[in-house]
């Protein structure tokens, strides 16, 4: 298992979360007829959340009650002797909270309200909320967040720098369809360090897909991004970010004047050439025009610029690629904020590497503003418009649901 992913299989992968209201609960776990029921009718209509060889058999194993929460819990084997735990979604992994109880604080964390102030309103103490929200992070991002959608072939990547303790580190990041697929933390920036950080990403792909072999990577300049995306996926086509080209020029020219709109406008009409051959041209137009017209620090970036024409028309052989970071920029945007609000990352590297992730599915299936459910046809959330499901209204019960089995697809489950 790649270092730094979710970590050796945990009781939270042997767990089965599925949607019920708990009066209907209470009357359907008290017979093992009424209970397998409802078992196979979730399995029929949803069996992604359930394990490799549900559908040979199963039997019923045992029961509790949560001393916590006072709610019965049943167990059952399969026939290769595997055994999971059946927990509904109105309880928390581990029995923790009720999910009603805490829906409201989690939510308010993808804004970066501190645990002391969860505390201060909602009653309990920092560390419990603060316990609450890591564990969200024992789960797999990928196979959590993509149930049943399709994992995106074009992705973008960067590390988002981050201290720890005073250090800095790295948190690698993939991007794709507006969700993180990946956030591994790295205490380094070199090439082994970034391809073992996401490597991640790859390890919990393959768990969902074990084929996938995504087409494209955007990434910025930074050599060791590239080296490693190679490196994890020697066929990937890396595409560098235009918008970054273009930022290098805006910082040396910005103070041009009308000169600089004249400019502006021209690099990005190159941008927006329809084919390889109009855009070639026009950067070849946009050369000899900065030739002319340009001096200095500014000149030289044009030029730079216009002599990446060969990876920048990559892009060509690729229509549904990000030829910008856009998307990956503004989730980064939001996630600077998560942590410079609660004071950067703290702790061990395990723990920090669980409170990447846990902001990661926090992103993914929190709620966005109701102006924009409305503009994505009434998806709530970046993860349920990339799948286009939910299994409940509720996004934390979504969420509980869609890590079924701690997002894993294919595995074996060690022996004790």
């Amino acid at each position: 298992m790649v270092e730094g992913s979710a970590g050796v299989l945990a009781r939270g992968h042997a767990t089965i979360c599925l949607s019920v209201e708990e009066e209907e609960y209470e009357g359907i776990v008290e017979t093992a007829e009424a209970f397998r029921r409802w078992l196979d009718g979730w399995f029929a209509e949803a069996p992604e959340l359930f394990p490799e060889g549900f559908a040979r058999g199963y039997g019923m194993k045992d029961g509790r009650t949560s001393a916590k929460q006072g709610v019965s819990i049943r167990r059952i084997v399969l026939r290769d002797g595997r055994c999971y735990s059946v927990r509904p979604s109105f309880l928390m992994p581990y029995m923790t909270a009720r999910t009603e109880e805490v829906e409201a604080p989690l939510f308010l964390r993808k804004f970066g309200v501190p645990f002391w102030a969860l505390a201060h309103v909602f009653g309990e103490n920092p560390t419990f909320w603060y316990r609450l929200e890591i564990g969200l992070g024992r789960n797999r991002i990928v196979g959590t967040t993509v149930r049943t959608g399709t994992l995106p072939e074009d992705l973008l990547a960067d590390e988002h720098h981050q201290p720890r303790d005073a250090q800095k580190n790295y948190i690698a990041t993939t991007v794709a369809g507006g969700c993180v697929l990946g956030a591994a933390l790295s205490e380094g920036a070199g090439t082994e360090e970034l391809k073992q950080a996401y490597g991640v990403f790859k390890e919990e792909a393959h768990d969902v897909n074990p084929h996938y072999a995504p087409k494209t990577v955007n990434t910025d300049g930074w050599q060791s991004t590239q080296a490693a995306w190679k490196l994890l996926f020697p066929l990937i086509a890396i595409l560098p970010c235009f918008l970054h080209a273009w930022l290098k020029i805006r910082d040396r020219a910005k103070h041009l004047g009308d000169l600089f709109f004249d400019l502006s406008q021209r690099v990005w009409d190159s941008y927006h050439a329809p084919d390889r051959r109009s855009f070639s041209q026009r950067l070849r137009s946009l050369r000899t025009w900065a030739c002319g017209c340009l001096a200095g620090i500014a000149l030289d970036k044009v030029l730079d610029l216009c002599a990446k024409r060969d990876l920048w028309t990559i892009a060509y052989d690729h229509p549904e690629a990000h030829r910008t970071s856009n998307m990956l920029d503004r989730l980064m945007r939001s996630m600077n904020r998560y942590f410079d609000r609660g004071q950067h990352l703290h702790g061990s590297r395990d723990a920090s590497n669980q409170h990447c992730r846990a902001w990661a599915l926090l992103h993914n299936f929190a709620p966005w503003h109701p102006a924009t459910t409305k503009e994505n046809e009434g998806w709530q959330s970046p993860a349920e418009r990339l799948n286009r499901h939910r299994y409940h209204a509720n996004w934390l019960h979504n969420l509980l649901v869609s890590a079924s089995l701690g997002g894993y697809r294919n595995y074996a489950p060690q022996n004790p």
